[in-house]
């Protein structure tokens, strides 16, 4: 299973439009996948008590825990990822432990291009999670009329939920994550 995460809360979101290309791109290979976007789904704000027994959040760490890949999509304010996707790694914690994870961002402009890596690096660092290395960075001229119009974009997409496949088979060759340190 692959799980695809739109963690826009804005209706009118760019990011939401590239977690469903991602969904269907892994559609399209034959994967069975699923789509959950938070603007749909909410979540408490993570309060390090009662918080993680929150049915949806129990529904999130679950499909993280189920999935080969996690793919999060998300706008980038303020040279970050989303609060909304913040939230969700804080509330679901230890599910990313030795997940797969790649990123696919919407942004105003070109200056923001690295602000996946603070999330990136929490993952690594907390969770051993393995970072796909490209990711997709759509800033707002690729998007016209609430669709994706470049191809180079949806192109991008495709490679990224090819490259989960392909390394979720890898890792799981190798037994990834079945020996905790």
């Amino acid at each position: 299973m692959y799980t695809v995460f739109s963690t826009s809360l804005n209706p009118d979101s760019r990011s939401r439009l590239l977690a469903q290309a991602a969904l269907a791109a892994l559609v399209e290979q034959g994967q069975p996948a699923q789509l959950i976007d938070l603007a749909e789904l909410p979540l408490p704000f993570c309060d390090a008590s009662y918080c993680y027994a929150h049915p949806n959040v129990v529904h999130c760490r679950q499909a993280i825990e189920q999935s080969s890949a996690v793919l999060i999509a998300t706008p980038i304010y303020n040279y970050d990822v989303s609060a909304a996707a913040k939230n969700l790694v804080e509330l679901t914690g230890r599910a990313w432990t030795d997940k797969l994870v790649g990123f696919l961002a919407a942004a105003g402009g070109f200056g923001s291009y690295m602000s996946v890596m603070g999330l990136a690096n929490s993952l690594m660092l907390d969770f051993r999670s393995v970072i796909i290395p490209r990711f997709v960075y759509a800033t707002g001229n690729v998007f016209e009329q609430n669709q994706i119009q470049s191809p180079e974009t949806l192109a991008r997409v495709v490679e990224i939920t090819q490259t989960a496949i392909r390394l979720g088979e890898a890792l799981k060759m190798v037994n990834f994550g079945s020996n905790p340190m």
